[in-house]
């Protein structure tokens, strides 16, 4: 399933091009690449000539654009930023899923 410009909806069933996600995020190629040498972006094959996307790494590189924006970060610093927004998410998701197990005072 591939990104298209009206669709808002993200998620890791959608995939994009190397090229798309620069375009749908708004940072530079070399940017990007940067992030994916860090560790922060993961091409779904990072061995093959073309490197693509799930829909979840756009939504990581818009937020890269934010921060790099926002507080004028290195791309260091950006995946560091972005590994820590990755794990708040999922330890907010892990207490949803601890909470919803709790019983319901009524």
């Amino acid at each position: 399933m591939s990104i298209q410009p009206a669709e808002t909806w993200l998620d890791a069933r959608c995939e994009v091009s190397f090229e798309e996600l620069a375009r749908l995020s708004g940072l530079p190629e070399t940017d990007l690449r940067e992030l994916v040498e860090y560790g922060a972006l993961a091409p779904n094959e990072p061995r093959s000539e073309r490197w693509v996307f799930s829909g979840e790494c756009v939504v990581a590189a818009r937020a890269a654009k934010r921060l790099r924006e926002s507080f004028d970060l290195d791309s260091g610093a950006l995946s560091l930023a972005l590994g820590f927004l990755e794990r708040i998410r999922a330890l907010e998701e892990e207490l949803r899923s601890l909470r919803a197990q709790l019983p319901r005072a009524f």
